[in-house]
């Protein structure tokens, strides 16, 4: 874990930018409402809308960013004055939490915009409950939540916009379907489902810090879509809560809730949650309980009876994810694994194929976007396989199975980004057998999709030329992958 987060390759130092800008633009949202004259429950409330505006809208283009920017008032400021006006009626209080829990991961079916809002939608809930928010406080904090996306997003759109030096990132679509079958639609009834589970547990454990059960079920949904990754993120989430509160204990309870030493540490650590976010779900979590710890104590109740029953709370939301991803509507590991792995696969063919037309002379072929494309989707099928690599899956042989199928995955895409290289060199020659090749490869991956036996024969074939090179290399990889995703018709790709 450690070796992950200091030695993991920054190219572009773009999570370094990431997280200097977000400090940036979260101190310009506080001070804006301390000179505007806001409340301390005011500030809080600005500094964390800033937080979710520069963290969550993860839109391809620049210009779809601030589009869902200027839409997540439109969203958190009803979701607000609904949180407060329930303030004294727990029932509907609960009964909304929930449907926007629900509306929240279902609203996930419509890309990154649709995610984006709905984490701002119950965010801003949860942060009505975190400060007590009743209806006399709303014109206040109507102003701060408006006045602090706006501060970010002038920050994130205005100062320093690095992304538009940078080309949209290949954001791979989620699995479809329809009804109950289609993946976000299931996890929002599970999400529910946890969440009334935490709601109640959680209440039973501390009437005032309930929330914080929601909270932990809500958080470890996203991002996630299997049982597993579901799971995984669970263990990670508790693992980060329990080291954070005792860095709490270390850090934020001897500031005794100076305001010049708590800004600073709460700089420090939202630099820690952005920078480490793409890294470590569990450094993540360090850095956000930390955080947490200090708001407390700026608030004036923080204290070691807190804190555990900080933890407690989150074992009972980790507990409530847990018992819906496994009891309801479950989204098994190697059902996602299989779809991301063959989408995977197409795209290493049609890179193949694109980089063979630009050699082929062909001026309207370009393989940079596919490239781009396929080490996202490798960055999915990652995410899909940790359940199966985890240290703590007593299942050798399917451990050993999943590294293997990574590890050789992870060959084709090196070979691909040698061929790309090889397509950029003005005078790589127009050899005729890469067409040949390309045909061997497509051959190889419709073999693997289709769960067909199909040998492909590389012995002896002449690798002279870079870019044939790269494509025998990509055969030889294909070749060994077959292996290990050769399983009976109709069973996953990884799996028994």
């Amino acid at each position: 874990m450690l070796k992950r987060v200091f030695m993991a390759p920054d190219p572009g130092r773009t999570r370094l930018r990431f997280a200097a800008r977000a400090v940036l633009g979260i101190a310009l949202a506080v001070a804006l409402c301390g000179l505007a004259g806001h409340s301390l429950t005011g500030t809080v409330t600005g500094g964390l809308a800033a937080l979710l505006a520069l963290f969550t809208v993860t839109d391809a283009t620049v210009r779809g960013q601030a589009v869902t920017t200027a839409l997540l008032p439109a969203v958190g400021l009803p979701v607000l004055t609904a949180a407060a006006e329930l303030h004294d009626h727990p029932v509907a209080r609960d009964l909304t939490f929930l449907a926007v829990v629900g509306a929240g991961v279902y609203v996930r079916r419509w890309g990154p915009r649709g995610h984006s809002l709905g984490v701002f939608a119950f965010m801003t809930f949860f942060v009505a409950q975190f400060l007590h928010a009743t209806t006399d406080q709303l014109p206040q904090l109507y102003a701060a939540v408006l006045l602090s996306v706006l501060a970010a997003a002038a920050v994130r759109f205005g100062l320093w916009c690095y992304e538009r030096r940078l080309p949209p990132p290949a954001v791979p679509a989620p699995p479809g379907g329809t009804g109950l079958a289609r993946v976000t639609t299931r996890q929002a009834v599970q999400a529910t489902a946890g969440a009334g589970f935490a709601l109640v547990v959680g209440q039973l454990v501390s009437g005032q810090r309930w929330y914080w059960a929601v909270g932990a079920t809500w958080w470890i949904f996203v991002n996630t879509t299997s049982r597993g990754e579901t799971l995984v993120r669970g263990f990670r989430r508790l693992l980060g809560t329990v080291i954070g509160i005792g860095l709490g204990l270390l850090v934020a309870m001897p500031v005794h809730g100076d305001p010049a030493v708590s800004a600073a540490l709460a700089a420090v650590c939202v630099f820690g949650i952005f920078y480490t976010a793409a890294l470590s779900y569990t450094w993540m979590m360090l850095w956000v309980t930390l955080l947490a710890g200090l708001l407390y104590g700026l608030l004036g109740v923080l204290g070691p009876d807190l804190l555990a029953l900080r933890l407690a709370e989150t074992g009972v939301g980790a507990l409530g994810a847990a018992l819906a991803v496994i009891l309801v509507l479950p989204v098994t590991t190697h059902s996602i694994t299989d779809a991301w792995i063959r989408r995977a696969l197409r795209c290493v063919h049609a890179c193949a194929v694109e980089t063979a037309r630009r050699l082929a002379g062909a001026a309207d072929a370009d393989p940079a976007p596919r490239v781009a494309e396929l080490e996202q989707l490798l960055a999915r099928v990652r995410l899909s396989v940790a359940p199966l690599v985890h240290p703590l899956n007593p299942m050798l042989g399917r451990k050993r199975r999943a590294r293997h199928v990574l590890d050789l995955l992870d060959d084709c895409a090196r070979e691909i980004r040698g061929l790309v290289a090889v397509a950029a060199d003005p005078e790589a020659s127009h050899d005729t057998r890469l067409a040949t090749a390309c045909r061997r490869v497509e051959a190889a991956v419709e073999a693997l999709t289709e769960g067909r036996h199909i040998a492909i024969h590389t012995d002896g074939l002449p690798d002279a030329e870079p870019a044939l090179a790269h494509l025998h290399g990509l055969e030889r990889a294909l070749t060994e992958l077959a292996r290990p995703l050769r399983t009976p018709s109709g069973s996953p790709l990884v799996g028994a």
